[in-house]
């Protein structure tokens, strides 16, 4: 399968491309700074936002995974949801995951970023990934695409292959990066949240 990753070089995106080399796909790392990239990967230098060379990439894409992500401080909200924006409008026949944030996640209801208890220095990048969770349900049958909230905790850990996952409520606390890239690529591989939202959590 021909995997095209934007962020491939982001704690999320290079765990994604690692993984999907491991299990045999074709892919292309995509990254703003022209940063390197595994062997075996096609590296591309381009923008999200740029939509020629979006519509490029999804040319000769089956998947488009977006491992980019909007700053802490949310400064730059207006370019994140134009780079999406940009990826969703230009997606052809390829289908469209999203990384997205646990900040929309919902417990008894209510939206974990809602929380008094929700903390300050994450709150900006979490309304944000909200957004952007909001916006890419509202791309309905328009288009093929998945949003893939973590566990409120993820960090570079283990790959230990297990999983549990959710809809929208979390499906625990914590997940390792890498076995979030092992969830994404399943769901690639046999899809189960097709034109819907999941999580999931070691």
């Amino acid at each position: 399968m021909k995997i095209a990753v934007y962020g491939a070089s982001g704690m999320i995106g290079s765990r994604v491309v690692a993984e999907a080399l491991t299990r045999g796909h074709d892919v292309t790392g995509i990254t703003r700074s022209g940063g390197a990239l595994p062997e075996g990967v096609r590296a591309l230098q381009a923008d999200a936002g740029d939509a020629e060379s979006a519509k490029r990439v999804a040319a000769d894409a089956d998947v488009v995974v977006s491992a980019i992500g909007p700053s802490r401080t949310g400064g730059d909200r207006r370019e994140f949801l134009a780079q999406l924006r940009t990826l969703s409008e230009n997606l052809g026949d390829a289908r469209l995951l999203v990384v997205g944030g646990a900040g929309s996640l919902l417990v008894n209801g209510h939206r974990l970023v809602d929380d008094p208890e929700f903390p300050d220095l994450y709150k900006a990048e979490a309304l944000i990934g909200a957004e952007a969770l909001d916006y890419i349900r509202g791309l309905g049958d328009s288009a093929d695409w998945t949003f893939f909230s973590p566990a409120p905790v993820i960090q570079p850990g283990t790959r230990t292959g297990t999983y549990k996952t959710e809809a929208d409520s979390p499906a625990g606390d914590t997940i390792s990066a890498e076995d979030y890239a092992v969830a994404m690529l399943d769901e690639i591989e046999k899809p189960a949240y097709r034109r819907q939202r999941f999580t999931a959590a070691n």
